[in-house]
């Protein structure tokens, strides 16, 4: 999996570091790492799926590591409250639908 780098400069710093979740068919968590990220966000990072993954309709999710970007009420909190044009986002990390298939 990877992404490009952000275009709002997000200035993660350069020992920056991804974290990589891998969830199988039975919503059990099959990969948790970390992966270097440059400072504007992009990554590149493989994975490899155990043997014992359930097959079935899984779910991936890769978010800045250790990166307080969330408080106690859900939302964005490395904007500063009085920023103006700016719209506050839920904290909620983002997690992609993809298919666990058994080996052959």
């Amino acid at each position: 999996m990877s992404a490009a780098d952000a275009s709002c400069d997000p200035r993660y710093g350069e020992n920056a570091q991804i974290q990589v979740e891998v969830m199988d068919g039975s919503g059990v968590k099959i990969v948790d790492e970390l992966a270097p990220m440059n400072d504007a966000g992009g990554f590149s990072v493989q994975v490899e799926i155990p043997d014992s993954a359930v097959p079935g309709p899984g779910m991936v999710s890769a978010y800045p590591y250790n990166v307080d970007w969330c408080d106690d009420t859900g939302e964005n909190n490395r904007v500063g409250r009085a920023a103006s044009g700016i719209d506050r986002v839920s904290c909620a990390a983002r997690a992609i639908p993809r298919t666990i298939t058994a080996a052959p």
